[in-house]
Parts: structure tokens; sequence; C-alpha cells
């Protein structure tokens, strides 16, 4: 029997980051995910003038980290470059968004 919680799809996170854009945000954060073992599934980002959005679907399966040790990881980074960047579950994040 597979343990629900080993499987691919309970592993997954998703990151959004808002801001002014500059240099170096899809560096920052992919570095950070990258540092701690967390591949990147899936990535769409835009810039309407000066602001940056962007979004990832990125898979925790392989790391060493807890979701609220990535969270602190990513705000930190956003408080740094002057943006919000968070991490939720998929799970979480389909619960806020569905209709």
């Amino acid at each position: 029997m597979t343990n629900p919680a080993k499987t691919d799809e309970n592993q997954r996170v998703i990151v959004t980051v808002l801001g002014a854009d500059r240099v170096g945000i899809i560096a920052g954060v992919s570095g950070i995910l990258a540092e701690n073992n967390i591949n990147i599934l899936d990535i769409s980002q835009t810039t309407l003038r000066e602001f940056f959005t962007m979004i990832m679907v990125a898979d925790m399966k392989q790391s060493k980290i807890n979701l609220n040790t990535l969270k602190a990881k990513l705000a930190a980074l956003g408080e740094e470059l002057g943006m919000r960047i968070d991490a939720m579950h998929e799970d979480a994040f389909r619960f806020m968004h569905r209709i």
C-alpha cells in the first residue's frame, strides 16, 4: 500500500511572487529551491509595466526541509527584494481557490 503522504502530488507546493520588477527575482527564488533540492515542475511569470508576478509549481519530495522552513526562506528573500514571496501546499491553494 502506498503512503499517501509520500506520493508526488502530495509533495507539491505553489510558490507565488508579487512586487516591483527588478533584476535577480527568478534567480533568487529558483536558487533557494535548488539549494533545498526542490524541483520546479512548472513556472509562469509576467511583467505588467513595472509589476512582476510569478507562480511556480514545485516538488518537495526530495527536499530535507519542510514547508514552514521553505516559507521562511522565501519570505526573507522577499523582504530583501521588497516583494511578497510565499509558498503553500498545493491542497491549501486548491482549497482557497475553489468556487
